[in-house]
């Protein structure tokens, strides 16, 4: 690090030193405000003013990268230099490495015996250090809910490949996979935040962060793409608690980019039902969460196991989404009530 700032510094003071001879000020510069000639335009520069003495200051011409993107380097206009420290986020190691951790393994909560989830959880999300971020704003294409008779446990989110996917809260890096490592999901990014929540970032194109690394709400994570089982280029987002999923859209609305939910999200364990949803009043999540299934075997057709049971063909295809034409297959499971 210490022979990259004086690798700077000697070509900053090299260039202060040949530009003397230009219009290097236009005038006296208001207190604070640099304005300095680059090709013949000028170029007012906001500054970031540290006092050196009382009545003087110093006045920053350039900002520099390092290789950690909570430091960089600020040069002042006196061929000075000061690191310029940007908050990281707090994240509780306890929480986050210690339990059920693998950098390998996406479902590492799949022995938790879900009977110790309470029937109530009470989530800090967000407060005066610690934002939030959608990972992409757009337009929700596919929800959480049961989709050809199969479970889609997060949303899908509208993207062109390449763009921008961001973090949603803090948090640490669990997992950063290849489609080989991930099934249908693809490129997949992992994120497990100090309220014990995990987000899941599917389909990328490009993963742009590595296991273990600290996250801030917005950084960065990837690239979209359609990677993995997608029809076409778009985010899988699923937010789960101890391996449990529900529905992202009780945090996010996603076409607005902003928090729906209380900086103090309260979890109820019947939201881990697929057929509990957003939009609905409590009683009504818990009422679908009670749900009843079908397993279908051979012979069965949907009026036979509608008759078996009670119900009727229209209820069966409403609550699992299907059409009273569609071909069942043994093994198949069909929400009956």
């Amino acid at each position: 690090m210490k022979r990259y700032i004086i690798s700077i510094l000697l070509v900053f003071t090299a260039f202060t030193l040949s530009a003397q001879d230009e219009d290097y000020f236009d005038e006296a510069p208001e207190p604070g405000v640099l304005t300095r000639v680059f090709g013949g335009r000028r170029y007012t520069i906001e500054p970031y003013v540290i006092e050196r003495c009382p009545g003087a200051i110093r006045v920053a011409v350039d900002t520099i990268h390092t290789d950690d993107k909570y430091v960089d380097v600020v040069l002042f206009d006196d061929q000075t230099w000061d690191y310029l420290h940007h908050a990281r986020p707090g994240i509780d190691s306890t929480l986050v490495f210690d339990e059920y951790w693998s950098t390998e393994d996406l479902y590492v909560y799949r022995k938790y015996p879900a009977s110790q989830i309470p029937e109530t959880v009470d989530l800090l999300l967000v407060d005066e250090n610690h934002g939030y971020c959608v990972p992409i704003k757009g337009k929700v294409t596919s929800k959480y809910r049961v989709r050809h008779s199969r479970p889609h446990t997060g949303v899908d989110l509208n993207l062109d490949t390449g763009d921008t996917v961001r973090a949603a809260f803090d948090g640490v890096v669990r997992c950063s996979c290849g489609s080989r490592e991930t099934g249908g999901y693809g490129e997949l990014i992992i994120v497990r935040h100090s309220n014990g929540l995990e987000t899941y970032y599917g389909h990328l194109s490009k993963r742009i962060v590595e296991p273990e690394e600290t996250v801030r709400a917005g950084d960065p994570i990837g690239l979209g793409g359609s990677t993995g089982h997608s029809t076409g280029p778009h985010l899988h987002f699923e937010i789960r608690y101890k391996g449990q999923t529900f529905d992202p859209e009780r945090i996010f609305n996603f076409e607005t980019g902003r928090m729906v939910a209380d900086n103090q999200f309260t979890l109820r364990k019947d939201y881990f039902s697929i057929y509990s949803h957003s939009g609905q009043t409590d009683a009504e999540s818990y009422a679908a969460s009670q749900a009843l299934y079908y397993k279908v075997k051979k012979g069965d057709t949907l009026g036979k196991i509608a008759a078996r049971n009670g119900t009727t063909v229209a209820q069966i295809c409403k609550l699992n989404g299907i059409s009273s034409k569609k071909v069942l297959r043994i093994g198949e499971r069909l929400r009956i009530r």
